[in-house]
């Protein structure tokens, strides 16, 4: 565009004058007028503020993001009630729009450790239930000496903590284990799980409080949506590291992660740690509810099944480099994440050939328990055909299995549980498709 001075300029009102008012050498364009309006109402729009008189709402329409050529020249964008994210960075869960189903986290798209609220996985059995705060309540009977009916406010004065714990659904994996397919991304092989700063009451306090009755061995742990969520939990867990919790990384819980209260049970599959918890009845054996009976048990090759197998055994996955990218020759980070639900991850390996050969990776320095661990190894590629795989071990000493090694055990017909061994293979070409035939 032809630069023109102050002087050069149409009588045209200034709002609608097509030039720039140059300054020296400097000059700002049509187009960077128009990308700091669209920053500006970008912001209005992500918080909310009407865009004409009556608070008609602006179209939806997706559309490119539009810049200035130097950001130094043009004025930002105001403050707003609520930040949003850049909209070179637009990340989400999928599937979505589903009312008894799930949607998973964008693993591939996430770095450290914790997981953004809201791309928390979900997992609904009956849709998300809008409950007013100030009418809920928690119940706890059964084998107590005395039955509690709290309210929302009243279980936030017990004594409180906050802890990080990740939450993975008993299925997450179920697809890449029975039938692995190239075009996998990380978020279809894993994105069940998240990792979450939580807040809230340990659950030995208010069972403490209700005074419960040595007898008690059960609890059964009740949700407040359609379903009428149900599991049969022992007390052992309870009083190990068993929480009520409210907050999710500073911020109350999403609805569809439990609000206004959730029950979580760390390291556990994700269904126990039942969402708009509502009833706490303790008891002397489990209810054998339909959730714990036609649901969460695990069938095996001889016929038998798999039941009340809470624990989220060892688990790793590479989410960098992973379908669809395409490699160039070089330097690349192999990242991922490793967790498991019997305490910590103390060594991840990395092989790069399919598994002949194993390094250590490195483990991003936590203190977390029950949390996933980042690991990292620099790789070098050639250019040759190549295979990345991971495996984790805990400090229980348990090595994370191939799935053949999983199939002999499990069988391909059971449901839930699924930790193998799991990669990427490298075509000589670059692009970067699922391996799951470990």
């Amino acid at each position: 565009m032809t630069k023109r001075t102050a002087s050069s300029t149409t009588k045209k009102p200034p709002a609608v004058r097509d030039a720039a008012v140059a300054t020296g050498d400097d000059a700002m364009s049509r187009r960077d007028l128009i990308a700091g309006a669209a920053g500006a109402i970008g912001v209005a729009v992500a918080a909310g503020i009407p865009l004409v008189a009556g608070g008609q709402a602006a179209k939806a329409t997706p559309v490119a993001p539009v810049v200035p050529a130097d950001p130094t020249k043009l004025q930002g964008a105001p403050t707003s009630p609520v930040g949003a994210r850049s909209t070179f960075y637009q990340p989400s869960r999928t599937p979505f729009g589903e009312t008894v189903g799930n949607s998973l986290s964008p693993l591939q798209d996430l770095t450290g450790t914790i997981t953004p609220a809201d791309l928390h996985f979900e997992r609904h059995h009956a849709g998300i239930p809008r409950i007013d705060p100030a009418r809920h309540a928690l119940l706890i009977h059964g084998l107590v000496e005395t039955p509690l009916m709290l309210t929302v406010d009243e279980v936030k004065r017990f004594p409180q903590v906050t802890r990080t714990y990740f939450i993975e659904c008993s299925g997450n994996g179920r697809n890449a284990y029975r039938e692995p397919k190239p075009d996998l991304t990380p978020q279809k092989v894993a994105g069940l799980v998240s990792n979450t700063e939580w807040t809230g009451v340990p659950l030995k306090i208010l069972l403490d409080e209700a005074g419960a009755k040595p007898a008690a061995t059960w609890f059964l742990a009740e949700g407040g949506d359609a379903c009428v969520m149900t599991r049969s939990i022992p007390m052992a867990k309870a009083m190990d590291d068993a929480m009520v919790v409210w907050a999710q990384n500073g911020e109350p819980i999403r609805p569809e992660q439990g609000f206004p209260l959730r029950l979580l049970l760390p390291g556990w599959e994700g269904n126990t740690s039942v969402k708009w918890l509502r009833r706490l009845e303790l008891g002397t054996r489990p209810w054998a509810t339909r959730w714990e009976t036609s649901k969460y048990t695990d069938p095996l090759p001889d016929g038998t099944a798999r039941q009340y197998s809470f624990d989220m055994d060892a688990k790793s996955i590479i989410t960098a480099p992973a379908f669809p990218q395409v490699l160039s020759r070089g330097w690349w980070p192999v990242t991922g994440l490793a967790w498991t639900g019997r305490g910590k991850i103390t060594r991840v390996e990395v092989s790069t050939d399919d598994g002949r050969s194993w390094t250590d990776a490195e483990l991003t320095p936590t203190t977390g328990v029950k949390a996933p661990v980042r690991f990292a190894h620099h790789w070098e590629w050639s250019g040759q055909a190549a295979v990345l795989l991971s495996r984790a071990t805990d400090e229980t000493g348990y090595v994370q299995p191939t799935r053949k090694e999983l199939l002999t055990v499990r069988g391909i017909g059971t449901d839930f549980h699924f930790n193998p061994i799991v990669g990427w293979q490298v075509a000589a070409d670059g692009k970067v498709t699922f391996h799951g035939e470990t």
